[in-house]
Formats: structure tokens, C-alpha cells, sequence
């Protein structure tokens, strides 16, 4: 990987670009998507004749974005000598098929993403190569396209991509992700089909501006719920909210790549995603099967982003800053894309070939220090006060695989005294707490989309001036923050306490650290448990403690990786198995991969709970339908821990250098 410096003199040079608006693609069953064309043109504006490699990505996020796509995407491969093509999906902006929409759950997205494909291969000023790029949603489309396997398609850049829908992306270890339910008002809002029904946006409208107090009241109910103005976008958030087990649904191409790595195009790969992204998992599996089954090139870059920083070009995420080398931006970003397709859409060599396989981030090293908060860059606006920002530090580092085969997976065993150590439990014991759904433990940072909520039109502030989009704000921190509640935040209640503080989690910690200990690839907890309840859920989370210092008086408890399971899923998603109440079973928590070093004097933790919430829908306890539940009820959670249940978190430890 470059230095991720400026580009070399004899690519600098940017050239004219003309742009051709809502040509229309038509697809094999005769709709027509609209496509707008960015081309290198000549003296008078014309379109140079070329013929052009081409750069496509398909969005429904408006194809007329000026940050999203026109600036980032179409300018600036056009300049650089490439056509571009931006396309809106089926079903949104200006394509055809308005209706036949359905969020990520789009069957036709692999086919529609072929059929565009071969269409602009087959154009005059095309060389007949085709690279495609795209972020969240736009990535499920460029996995999508790939799976179907265009001959066109030569090479991707694939950015924080969902491979799996109830894995990581709607649902996680059973629970639903509710991340999705603000998200699909980010598509409501603009749906084509209310474009002339101001009854409809106005529903829309309220719905994102009462965000919170629609988490609050669940169970949602099928027609009552604000997106019910864009009926099919209710039934996907139905489809998200009731279907915990695998089925039919789950199984479409589109929300589950990862069982089909093998039918992907044997194309050059480039995927990047970080550390608090919410699909960190499944982005650097989808590495590891490509380079495994391809002969193509594949690269994996992973920093310590969450799912919008490495494009916003902050050296900080949630509120903890990782230093100025991680600030990329589309600077950055673009300057390196621009590697990637010269050597394989134009044959240039960049030097790409020598790259190392896996470029990643090492979080941690920092001295522990709180300066004043910057400015929060990114898409979206954050909405949360920062009241400083934690020196964790960190630095880049080459990796020949993933996950680094050196990594000694060792076990950290939960034990009397919540203490966690690599020491073999000798005592039997456990620990008991109460999750009262009423009062759940509150998400202080994670690995989540942006909770986004629409703020009011500013008084004498025009609509045409400022876009709904531009009144988006979130109130949950998508990464890292100290860990106390906090008045004003989403779920945090008087007296604020520490999460540590609180009843209803349980903390198992390591002694200070004689030497730092360096926490690289994947993270799973084994734990031995028990209920009163019928179902109830088990979330883990892994904190990197601070001690207590001048900057930071109480220590900064920072959260790394979190995650969920809900019982009735222990033995798998095929079916629910409810509990029997006091029987002991063993449970698997899958936890996202990660790099931090933990530094000497630091703790590791792990806070055990029930409830994570509004990063995951809480649990009732009363064992009724997903979604449908009619009460809710108390449970008496344990966590057991000893010789024959010997609970524990395996972490991937790197050995000390010499």
C-alpha cells in the first residue's frame, strides 16, 4: 500500500468533463434505470470520443449528490480519464419501477447491475472495461453485480459492504439491528412514489423528527407505524423486525454473498472498511474467502473508522482521536481508488502489484490525554455534545493474510472477584443480575449506522436551501466514548452512573497490565448461562480501561467491540429453541474483529449484560413471537463460572516482538 501520499506528476493533470443527465439503461424485463454519464470532453465541451475504462456505481442515495457522488465519484474519474457512470436504482430517483423498491432486499439488484454492466461496455467511447465502486449500500450492489459475473466487469473497490443481511446488517445474534428502522426513513423521504403526496411526507416527515419516541413505544404494529406512507418499505422493516430464524428471505442473493464466494467474478478486489464500521466481520471475511478461492488480486485496508470517517477525513471517531494518519478523506481515499483502476482498467503500472495484502490499523499507544473536540466531520451531522477527545494514538501496519496466523487465540476466563485472567478457573461460581426490559442498558458508542433523526426546517430557511438530508442528525455515537451514561443521551436516566456501576452488568477485568497486549483478529465469548425467563438475551461487551490520571480523573473506560445473542438462537438460526428456565447452557457471542493494543497499566474488560439498547431491540423475556410481544416481564440472568463452565473470551494475542 502507497504512503497515501499525491499522485505521480503525469496523472495529476485533471482534464474537462461533461456530463450526459438520466440516460436510460433499459434491464432484460424492458424498465429503465436512469443513469447519469460523466465524460473527459473536448476543448468545446463535447464529449471527447475516447474510447474510456469505465467507473460505475449504482446508489440509491440520488445519483445528484454532490458529496455522496458527483464531486467524490463522477468529476473526479472523469478528469482522470475515465467514463462515468451514476446510476439511481430501480425504483428510485429518476429510474423506472417506482414501487418495486425494497431497501437492501432488492431481488433483481444482481441482475439490474449485469444488465448496466454490459450496456456500457458495449458503448462507442468504451473500451469495453468496467470498474465499479461503492460505500454501504452501494457496495451490497457492486457485491451483487459481481455475483452474477459480467464479462465486463474487470476490478472493484468494495466499501463497507454488508454480506450477509441477519447477520451483521438487520439482525445480529438473532436480535434485530435497529439501526434499520431510522435508516429506512433515509429512503422514505425522497421515495419516488410520494413525490406528490404531501399527506404521505408529512407522515415521513413527523416520523423522522420523533425518532426516539418510535423506539420507545415497540412493539411496532404492521399500518401504524410511520413508514407506512411507503408501504414497501413498512414490509422490509417487518421483514427485519419478525424474522429472526433463516428462511426464504434471508436466503435471497442479495442479503446472503456469503455462502456464494464461490460464483464471484475472479476480478482485482480492493476492500476497506474500519474498525467501528458495523460490517468490520463481515468485510474481512469476504477478504479472506476471496483470497482464498480467486487467483485475482485482493487487498484488505482496515482503519479505525466507523461506517462514514474514512470519507469525512476526521482523525477522530465518536469521541476519541487516532491521530493524523488516519485521516483520509477523499483525498486519500480517491487518490488511492485511482491506483487501483489505472492498473487494472488501464494497464498503467501504479504499483499497486506490490502492495501488501492487508493494510491495517493498530488502535491504542496514545498517551491517554483529552484534548478540546473538533469539529465532527463526515456525511451526516452529529447531533451528541463532545466534551474532548481521548489521545488513543495507534499506527498502520502490513499484514501478508487475515487473520494474522501468528495470533495465539487465548483465553481470558471470567472467575470470582470478577476477575478475568488466562488462569484456569479452579472455584465454581457465577453471577446474577436483573433485566428489566423497561429499563435497558443504553448503547454509550458502537459499531452502528448513524441513528439519524430529522431536525426542524431552521426559521426563514428555505427547503430548496436546505435538504432533509442536511437536517439529518444522530443520537447515538457510531464508536468509541468513555462509558457513563450522560444526560440528554438516547436511554440514560439520573444518576448517570458508569455502566460499570450499574446492577443489571456484570464486570470481569484483568489486573493493570504488567505489559501492553496487542488484541488482533477475531474476538468470540464462550459463556455458560441461565435464566428465569423463557428467552432472554446475553450481550458482551470488551472495554479497554484507562487508569485514572489529571485528563481523566475516573479513567476512560473505552469501548472496543460489542455484540448480542438471543437465547432462543443458541443452537443456531435454523429454528428457536425457547429455554428452560434454571438449565444451564453454553453460548456462543460473536464478537466483530478488532486491532488495539492495550497498553501497560490499562485493563481489558468485559461487561456481560442483557440489553444494549437502541443498538439492538430489547428483549421482553416472555418468550412470545419476535416483534409481537404483548407484556413484558423481569428476568433473574446468570453467568456461570468454574472447571465445568469455565466461561471465557478468546482473544487473538499477539506475541511480543523482540
Amino acid at each position: 500500500m502507497s504512503k497515501w501520499g499525491p499522485l505521480p506528476a503525469d496523472r495529476q493533470a485533471a482534464q474537462r468533463v461533461v456530463v450526459s443527465h438520466n440516460v436510460m439503461i433499459p434491464m432484460r424485463d424492458g424498465k429503465r434505470l436512469a443513469t447519469d454519464l460523466y465524460r473527459p470532453a473536448r476543448s468545446d465541451g463535447e464529449p471527447a470520443p475516447g474510447p474510456f475504462p469505465v467507473i460505475l456505481t449504482r446508489t440509491s442515495y440520488d445519483k445528484s449528490n454532490p458529496a455522496m457522488q458527483v464531486e467524490p465519484v463522477g468529476k473526479f474519474f472523469a478528469a482522470h480519464g475515465y467514463a462515468v457512470a451514476i446510476q439511481d436504482l430501480r425504483g428510485r430517483g429518476e429510474s423506472e419501477d417506482v414501487g418495486n423498491y425494497h431497501h437492501v432486499a432488492n431481488p433483481a439488484e444482481g441482475d439490474d447491475g449485469y444488465d448496466t454492466i454490459e450496456w456500457l461496455s458495449r458503448q462507442p467511447w468504451s473500451t469495453g472495461r468496467v470498474g465499479m465502486v461503492g460505500t454501504s449500500h452501494s457496495a451490497v450492489c457492486t457485491n451483487a453485480a459481481a455475483l452474477k459475473r459480467p464479462p465486463a466487469l474487470a476490478a472493484a473497490w468494495i466499501d463497507s459492504a454488508p454480506t450477509s443481511g441477519m447477520d451483521w446488517q438487520c439482525r445480529r445474534g438473532g436480535a434485530m439491528a435497529m439501526q434499520m428502522f431510522p435508516a429506512l426513513f433515509v429512503h422514505a423521504h425522497d421515495a419516488p412514489e410520494i413525490r406528490n403526496d404531501p399527506a404521505a411526507q408529512a407522515r415521513i416527515e413527523w416520523g423522522g423528527r420523533h425518532m426516539r419516541n418510535q423506539l420507545l413505544s415497540m412493539p411496532f404494529k404492521p399500518g401504524q407505524t410511520a413508514l407506512a406512507a411507503v408501504p414497501n418499505l413498512e414490509r422490509i422493516l417487518f421483514h427485519y423486525y419478525y424474522e429472526g430464524a433463516h428462511n426464504e428471505f434471508w436466503a435471497m442473493e442479495t442479503l446472503e454473498n456469503k455462502t456464494r464466494w464461490e460464483q464471484f467474478a475472479d476480478i482485482p478486489c480492493t476492500i476497506s472498511t474500519g474498525w467501528y464500521d458495523l460490517f468490520t466481520e463481515e468485510a474481512t471475511q469476504q477478504f479472506a474467502e476471496l483470497a482464498r478461492l480467486k487467483r485475482a488480486p485482493m487487498r484488505l485496508v482496515v482503519g479505525p473508522w466507523n461506517h462514514t470517517a474514512m470519507r469525512g477525513g476526521a482523525t477522530s471517531v465518536g469521541e476519541v482521536d487516532f491521530g493524523p494518519a488516519t485521516a483520509w478523506g477523499y483525498a486519500v481515499y480517491n487518490r488511492e481508488r485511482l491506483r487501483w483502476f489505472d492498473r487494472w482498467l488501464k494497464d498503467i503500472d501504479t504499483g499497486v502489484e506490490a502492495d501488501p495484502p492487508v493494510r491495517l490499523f493498530v488502535m491504542g499507544g496514545g498517551d491517554g490525554t483529552l484534548a478540546a473536540p473538533k469539529a465532527n466531520a463526515g456525511v451526516f451531522g452529529e447531533g451528541i455534545a463532545v466534551t474532548g477527545r481521548l489521545n488513543h494514538g495507534g499506527h498502520w501496519r502490513d499484514e501478508t493474510q487475515w487473520p494474522p496466523t501468528r495470533a495465539v487465540k487465548t483465553p481470558f476466563y471470567l472467575s470470582a472477584g470478577n476477575r478475568l485472567s488466562t488462569a484456569t478457573p479452579s472455584v465454581t461460581g457465577s453471577a446474577t443480575w436483573t433485566h428489566d426490559p423497561e429499563h435497558p442498558v443504553p448503547t454509550l458508542g458502537a459499531s452502528v449506522a448513524p441513528f439519524l433523526e430529522f431536525q426542524p426546517l431552521p426559521r426563514g430557511i428555505s427547503a430548496d436551501y436546505l435538504s432533509t438530508r442536511g437536517r439529518m442528525t444522530t443520537f447515538v455515537h457510531d464508536g468509541p466514548m468513555h462509558q457513563r451514561e450522560r444526560e440528554g443521551m438516547f436511554a440514560c436516566r439520573e444518576p448517570y452512573p458508569l455502566l460499570a456501576e450499574r446492577a443489571d452488568v456484570v464486570v470481569f477485568e484483568t489486573a493493570p497490565l504488567a505489559e501492553a497486549v496487542e488484541v488482533t483478529g477475531e474476538v468470540r465469548v464462550h459463556l455458560w448461562v441461565s435464566s428465569s425467563a423463557l428467552d432472554t438475551d446475553f450481550t458482551a461487551r470488551l472495554i479497554d480501561v484507562y487508569p485514572p490520571s489529571p485528563d481523566v480523573p475516573e479513567g476512560y473506560h473505552m469501548n472496543i467491540l460489542d455484540s448480542i445473542l438471543r437465547a432462543r438462537f443458541r443452537d443456531g438460526f435454523a429454528e428457536e429453541k425457547l429455554m428452560v428456565p434454571g438449565t444451564v447452557y453454553p453460548i456462543t457471542i460473536l464478537l466483530p474483529p478488532t486491532a488495539n493494543l492495550f497498553a501497560r497499566g490499562h485493563r481489558i474488560r468485559l461487561d456481560i449484560a442483557s440489553s444494549n439498547f437502541p443498538q439492538f431491540d430489547v428483549n421482553p423475556n416472555t418468550g412470545e413471537p419476535l416483534g409481537r410481544h404483548t407484556h413484558v416481564v423481569r428476568a433473574q440472568n446468570t453467568v456461570h463460572f468454574g472447571p465445568d463452565t469455565p466461561s471465557h473470551i478468546l482473544l487473538p494475542v499477539l506475541p511480543r516482538e523482540a
